[in-house]
């Protein structure tokens, strides 16, 4: 793809203006900053950059052009990775938030020390630090220089390496604020490049008699690919098993990764408020509802407009092609925003959970707020330097990076979920029931791994490695005595209550999924 002269200054004048914006937000007025400035935005964040932060640490370039080849493969069914995640979010604002909030934790092992002993923190401590260096960043990073490399032709390594430089310049000085406020202008860019996409597709599409015509055309041309939910003889079906992505595994997924995910509730930890922390929330359920036009739709425009792509990967990439000088370049500028976005989110988190939950309760009796910060940004600079280093490597010679974080955060997902939702809401939850738990989890789900048949669908694994898993911790529990635990939660003293706002908000977005998934099961 050739960027033109105009593209080029739209991609630098953006980077110069990131890492302005973020300088500018970092700038402390001669205060010193503390490990809530740097880790939680001083507990200070808005509902609106709140939401954003949460869209952006979550849509990367693994998003874009991964879901729009899966658009392109198997239609607007892969949709429902994005669709139902909006009532995970809403779950998580109306019953974990409060919770969290509660406690005034930094990090979901924090709350695991609170709730059980400092040994289990520092087991998932120690664990969420190396799923985000060598799966989350090196996955994050090799998939965002692939995209930038098949775009541009730019050397995977040097594009990586510009990544990493790019993330750290508006991120490293700044911490959460630079990074969740930034967030809202990359979020803004990344819904404005992937919706200028799917519009001038379409348009195409119709003959230019607009982009309603072309969508019709579309529905008519393709009908199998807007089919939400999958019967057995669909080659994807084992990926998307039919009406059991609405009622089996992929829930264990959606609520560990949105309820329970440091470098996703840390920005709701950093809100002003529970009341603030639950609009923003609300505002990424709704932008949720928005990302199959923005990152699917392309991929399924594409089966017309370019039906033989070597790759279904490159269906996002080929779609951009479309676009008209200037626009081409600020869409290219939306995806590095969703990358950079998520490298910062990730490395944020790494630093957030070593700092806080390794550094200052194991490693040293000094506990002076300026050396947390400096800690804290030694860790972010040194977690995406291993990354960097380790992506190629673990990820270069792999057919798909995406199976890559499927299988090896699929091992644990299972386990993370059964810790916290007993920490949360069983008093009878005992340090070695949770431990029992994340081991059971890790055995059985390498065991299914090897032994099930290649065609068993990965979300029923996740279902039944977290039942058992549960199982297991109960019958932990049952073993140790059956009783209450001194440190559980009184439930009690926790309000649940939500504003008239936020419950009609709820009931919007279930009208949204049941009138999607009516028109088109």
């Amino acid at each position: 793809m050739k960027f033109a002269t105009l593209d080029l200054w739209i991609i630098a004048i953006y980077c110069v203006g990131l890492i302005s914006l973020a300088t500018w937000v970092s700038k402390s007025n001669g205060k010193e900053k503390t490990s809530e400035d740097y880790f939680l935005a001083g507990r200070s964040l808005p509902w609106w950059a709140i939401g954003a932060s949460l869209i952006a640490a979550n849509i990367s370039a693994e998003q874009i052009i991964g879901m729009s080849g899966q658009g392109y493969v198997v239609g607007m069914a892969i949709a429902t990775y994005e669709l139902t995640a909006a009532i995970a979010l809403i779950v998580m604002a109306k019953y974990f938030l409060p919770i969290f909030l509660e406690k005034k934790i930094y990090t979901m092992p924090q709350f695991l020390e609170q709730r059980f002993d400092k040994w289990v923190c520092l087991v998932l401590s120690l664990f969420w630090v190396a799923v985000y260096i060598f799966i989350n960043l090196t996955s994050v990073l090799w998939l965002g220089s692939l995209a930038i490399n098949t775009l541009t032709g730019l050397d995977i390594v040097y594009g990586l390496w510009a990544l990493v430089i790019l993330s750290l310049a508006y991120s490293l000085k700044g911490g959460l604020k630079a990074v969740a406020l930034t967030d809202a202008i990359q979020v803004f860019l990344l819904i404005f490049g992937g919706l200028a996409v799917s519009y001038i597709a379409l348009d195409k599409i119709g003959s230019e008699e607009g982009f309603m015509a072309g969508f019709m055309i579309l529905m008519d041309t393709v009908p199998e690919k807007f089919d939400m939910i999958l019967d057995k003889s669909n080659p994807s079906y084992s990926d998307l098993p039919g009406v059991w992505v609405l009622i089996g595994g992929l829930w264990v997924a959606h609520f560990a990764y949105w309820g329970f995910n440091q470098y996703i509730t840390q920005r709701a930890l950093g809100a002003k408020s529970l009341p603030e922390a639950q609009k923003g929330v609300m505002f990424a359920a709704f932008l949720k509802l928005l990302m199959p036009l923005v990152v699917v739709l392309p991929g399924i425009c594409a089966v017309i407009l370019i039906p033989q792509l070597d790759s279904p990967d490159t269906a996002y990439p080929a779609m951009m092609s479309l676009l008209p000088t200037g626009l081409l370049g600020l869409t290219f500028a939306a995806l590095i925003a969703a990358i950079v976005s998520s490298l910062a989110s990730m490395t944020n988190s790494v630093s957030t959970i070593f700092t806080m939950d390794i550094y200052k309760q194991f490693l040293t009796t000094d506990v002076d707020e300026r050396k947390l910060v400096v800690v804290g940004r030694n860790v972010a600079l040194i977690s995406i330097v291993i990354a960097a280093l380790c992506a190629q490597p673990l990820l270069g010679n792999l057919e798909s990076a995406f199976q890559y974080i499927q299988n090896f955060t699929g091992f644990f997902t299972p386990g993370i979920l059964v810790i916290f939702l007993v920490a949360l809401f069983w008093k009878k939850a005992t340090s070695l029931s949770v431990l029992v738990a994340a081991l059971a989890s890790l055995i059985l789900s390498i065991g299914m791994f090897l032994f099930a048949s290649d065609d068993f669908p990965f979300q029923h694994r996740m279902g039944i490695v977290f039942l058992f898993t549960g199982f297991l911790c109960y019958m932990t529990a049952l073993v140790q005595g059956y009783s209450d635990q001194e440190k559980a939660i009184d439930l009690n003293t926790i309000s649940f209550d939500t504003s008239k706002g936020f419950n009609i908000s709820t009931a919007i977005v279930l009208s949204v999924l049941v009138v999607i998934y009516g028109l088109w099961w």
